[in-house]
């Protein structure tokens, strides 16, 4: 278990997820960006010791993106699967990630397969792939960004367990950031102190707060010799925002919290 990708535990996903994959039962993720759903799902893919098909959802993502399409070859015609056709093929996990970003006909062909059916057709193939015990389907997004153009339907969201992630207590997030970078404990928890307090503002308007993520690029940067300072403007103040006034405003939290 030593080769596993890191992750700390909050609660009962661990076990929620083995007894969902045991059942299979398909997986929806809920939570904020970089809160830790990828690393969730790498490391319990590498436990299960599955492989993983990640798809990173977008605007313009298609049906045949993910089953996929005919393509043209020294003058033939021949048939190239798609991430989740492979993963139902051989039984792997298939991670949708943020799937309310792709066109609303994509997910259609989810629901086959997210219910008792686990059926794949593949209508350009004539095929009809019945999925194995080992596949896993597995879908995220980030509730924050929903709105009446980009919300996930109640008829896709139902056919899954659902499971949501929040950023970390004070002591798991510490833990987090000292595994991931190899920082001294006292540098981590003014990090973690410092996203708190970040996390707390209401008066700015920040599509998303100070993520794990943003916290572990920080320490990576401070870790290494840059300034703490200078490290957590260019690792989370900047990338929260582009306004000049909210990067000031931030700014003197970070001065407050690391300036010590």
């Amino acid at each position: 278990m030593s080769d596993l990708p890191f992750y700390q535990p909050q609660h009962d996903e661990v076990a929620l997820f083995e007894h969902a994959y045991n059942n299979q039962l398909p997986l929806l993720l809920k939570g904020p960006t970089g809160c830790g759903k990828t690393r969730f799902i790498e490391h319990m893919a590498a436990r299960l010791g599955r492989p993983l098909y990640t798809v990173a959802c977008h605007d313009d993502l298609t049906a045949a993106d993910l089953v996929g399409r005919h393509l043209i070859g020294d003058g033939e015609t021949y048939w190239q699967d798609g991430p989740l056709t492979r993963a139902v093929r051989e039984g792997a996990i298939c991670y949708l990630d943020e799937v309310v970003e792709a066109r609303k006909d994509t997910t259609v062909v989810l629901h086959p397969l997210s219910d008792d059916r686990r059926m794949l057709p593949i209508e350009r193939t004539g095929e009809l792939l019945k999925a194995p015990p080992e596949f896993m389907l597995i879908v995220s997004y980030n509730p924050g960004y929903q709105n009446l153009l980009k919300g996930m339907k109640p008829s896709t969201r139902q056919r899954f367990v659902a499971l949501r992630f929040d950023y970390p207590d004070p002591e798991t997030e510490t833990t987090i950031v000292q595994k991931e970078t190899a920082i001294d404990e006292n540098m981590a928890k003014r990090l973690i102190e410092l996203a708190h307090a970040l996390r707390a503002l209401k008066d700015h308007d920040l599509e998303e707060s100070a993520s794990t993520r943003l916290l572990v690029y920080a320490a990576t940067l401070i870790q290494s010799g840059f300034d703490p300072i200078a490290a957590c403007r260019a690792a989370i103040v900047e990338p929260l925002t582009d306004e000049e006034e909210t990067v000031e405003a931030l700014m003197q939290v970070v001065q407050a919290k690391m300036g010590g």
